[in-house]
């Protein structure tokens, strides 16, 4: 038995296969492109393990359809990416393969990964923020997804703005939300550079640090979680996390008695896989309760 990844993301789609242990057998990206180009690549990868194939988790960048009895379930519905809006896509898999397909966002499926196998491993209450093209965030609550109407998007929380920040932010939604002042297009945007080519004694990392931190202040307000797991592209500045622990404890204040620091906000366990394997996991999860 094998079960398949698809971790969907705006700039690349990464498909993985993975056997019984959930380990992975093989892994192959694409650029995403319109769904024509992409779904194609996609299948003709799962189609060299169709007689194995058992299931298939899909993360998804989104906003996407999460409710099973709504007529658009599986889609992704008012993303900015065009050519993906009002796109069937757990439908587009259905037609090529008569497996059950577990759906849910790509930061779903990271804060998944996690759960099972990473730093969320045990604890019952788990919340991931990835911070990087785009700020998202997945939470899970004795092993369930936190989601009402739809699935949170947590990246778009307001952040008051650092004293010494003039940027006007760059979401095209919310202006300085938390992901149009610390995405990586946010950094790049103010510094003229990207993140990685910004030294690590950069004075405009603690202003970043301050965004970051604020983030963890109203989730551990809102949620009271076991741990708060910051991965994506900016969070890759090791120096981050021991700046974001001071700016975060300036601003609780000593209100609640939070788990240590150094467990409590930080870094993704499984780095780059924590998608992949989170889609393997749900793909399980989707197999055991087809039957």
């Amino acid at each position: 038995m094998l079960y398949g990844s698809i971790e969907a993301g705006g700039t690349k789609f990464v498909c993985a296969i993975g056997n019984e242990s959930l380990e992975i057998v093989e892994r192959v990206s694409f650029p995403t492109t319109v769904p024509e180009e992409t779904m194609t690549q996609v299948i003709d990868f799962f189609n060299n393990y169709k007689e194995e194939l058992v299931a298939i988790g899909v993360g998804s960048f989104g906003p996407i359809d999460i409710h099973q009895d709504s007529e658009t379930y599986g889609f992704i519905t008012s993303t900015p990416k065009l050519a993906w809006q009002n796109y069937d896509f757990v439908g587009a898999l259905k037609a090529a393969f008569d497996v059950p397909v577990a759906w849910t966002t790509d930061v779903n499926a990271a804060a998944y990964g996690e759960y099972v196998f990473g730093n969320g491993k045990g604890l019952s209450s788990v919340v991931y923020y990835t911070i990087g093209t785009g700020v998202g965030g997945g939470a899970l609550q004795e092993g369930r997804f936190v989601e009402g109407f739809s699935h949170p998007e947590m990246g778009h929380m307001m952040v008051v703005p650092h004293a010494d920040d003039d940027f006007a932010g760059s979401c095209p939604f919310h202006g300085n939300c938390l992901e149009g002042m610390a995405a990586g297009p946010a950094v790049e945007k103010r510094n003229g550079r990207k993140g990685q080519d910004i030294p690590e004694d950069d004075p405009f990392w603690e202003i970043e640090a301050s965004y970051i931190a604020q983030c963890a202040y109203n989730t551990t307000l809102m949620l009271s979680p076991d741990v708060i797991i910051f991965g994506g592209g900016v969070m890759k500045q090791r120096h981050m996390v021991e700046k974001v622990h001071q700016a975060f404890k300036k601003l609780l204040n000593g209100y609640v008695k939070t788990p240590e620091l150094d467990k409590y906000i930080v870094t993704p366990a499984l780095e780059d896989n924590a998608g992949t394997l989170g889609c393997l996991a749900l793909a399980k999860n989707a197999e055991l309760h087809a039957h």
